[in-house]
């Protein structure tokens, strides 16, 4: 998914805040699910993050367009671990997140929908 870098995105100097790295990230499986004619909550379920480690590789400044990439590297009935990348515009690896979500339903681990799955992966 391809997003472009906004002032909000960036301190005074024209550079990223680190947490919107993660944000990126969230809006991409968000609209990977968007696109798919579904929702990251569906009445009462949804995922959690449960655990992530993230490394900075370079900064991303102002205007720049941006290119998330999503992958799973294991799931479980009731959760996924996705590494997610964030590329520049000169195809440069910037941003790189290791992500485990939970499903939820009804406040307790749950079956991952079949239909999410099929999407995501």
């Amino acid at each position: 998914m391809k997003i472009r870098v906004y002032y909000e995105d960036t301190d005074a100097g024209g550079i990223v805040y680190h947490s919107k790295y993660i944000n990126f990230c969230e809006r991409a499986r968000s609209e990977i699910l968007f696109q798919n004619g579904t929702s990251p909550k569906n009445g009462n379920s949804f995922f959690v993050v449960r655990d992530l480690k993230a490394k900075f590789l370079k900064s991303a400044s102002l205007g720049e367009m941006l290119e998330v990439k999503t992958e799973i590297l294991s799931k479980s009935r009731v959760s996924l671990t996705l590494l997610q990348e964030i590329y520049n515009e000169k195809d440069e690896l910037i941003f790189q997140m290791e992500i485990k979500l939970v499903y939820i339903k009804e406040g307790k681990p749950y079956r991952i929908d079949k239909k999410i799955l099929d999407i995501l992966s």
